[in-house]
């Protein structure tokens, strides 16, 4: 199950929110959804691991059908006060989800799996409960930043003791797992020091942004595919003709 934010460890989270990495986080995951998902009211987007609901109060102004799920019921509480009856909320565990297979268009997990003791399982429950995509951020653990905030977690509690961080080639594996071969996009973030001015690109500046896979930020658009398909194949019988209405088949037991 992982970290579940409460009343003391939120305090850590909201520090890390404030951040600079933190402040471009959102800003590349706000860049990357319009970039991956078409723009239309009648799409269904769930937010895993929503948290006090800052992507989905950005979400809102663009007109999307939302929800939000989150294991911490303390985190639901803040978001439902923020979004009020703009999106649906719920308290759930990602590796669970309490939603019907294909409900939605699109899930995301922005900052989600770092919590996470077992990716693969809410990967494969973002899929399930997904239709067409699943939209992914994570910190890279392969980043100047994440090598600094690791030497500071050994002086100081921060948020980094408590969560775990990916890399390039470890969340396709992950991904490849969960979905087996899918078409896989991928975007990242550059990292410090140019964090600062990345928060201030534009938004179509930050959808074009591809760095090398050493960046702070890793975002990826999977796009789903069935798993199974029915095969078209031709009818290679007649089908009788039907049985006149109000006729009745005669067997040894009698008429059906």
């Amino acid at each position: 199950m992982g970290l579940v934010l409460d009343s003391r460890s939120v305090t850590l989270y909201e520090k890390w929110l404030q951040s600079t990495v933190g402040k471009a986080a959102d800003g590349f995951a706000q860049a990357l959804i319009p970039a991956f998902f078409p723009l239309h009211k009648n799409y269904r987007i769930l937010d895993i691991g929503c948290g006090a609901g800052n992507q989905l109060l950005s979400l809102s102004k663009l007109g999307f059908d939302l929800s939000g799920v989150d294991a911490s019921p303390f985190m639901v509480e803040i978001a439902k006060g923020r979004l009020g009856n703009r999106c649906e909320l719920k308290t759930g565990h990602a590796e669970d989800l309490p939603f019907s297979d294909n409900e939605f268009d699109a899930a995301l997990l922005i900052n989600t799996l770092e919590f996470l003791d077992d990716p693969l399982i809410a990967l494969k429950e973002a899929g399930r409960v997904a239709r067409k995509r699943v939209l992914i951020c994570v910190i890279n653990s392969l980043s100047l930043y994440n090598f600094g905030t690791r030497i500071q977690a050994i002086f100081c509690d921060t948020l980094t003791r408590h969560i775990r961080h990916y890399h390039l080639w470890e969340m396709k594996s992950c991904i490849k797992k969960a979905y087996g071969v899918v078409p896989v996009a991928w975007r990242c973030a550059p990292d410090w020091p140019r964090l600062k001015a990345y928060q201030n690109l534009s938004v179509q500046d930050k959808q074009s942004s591809l760095d090398f896979p050493v960046g702070a930020m890793l975002g990826f658009s999977v796009t789903l595919t069935p798993l199974l398909r029915a095969a078209s194949q031709p009818l290679k019988i007649k089908a009788k003709q039907p049985f006149p209405e109000g006729a009745t088949i005669q067997n040894q037991g009698g008429a059906l």
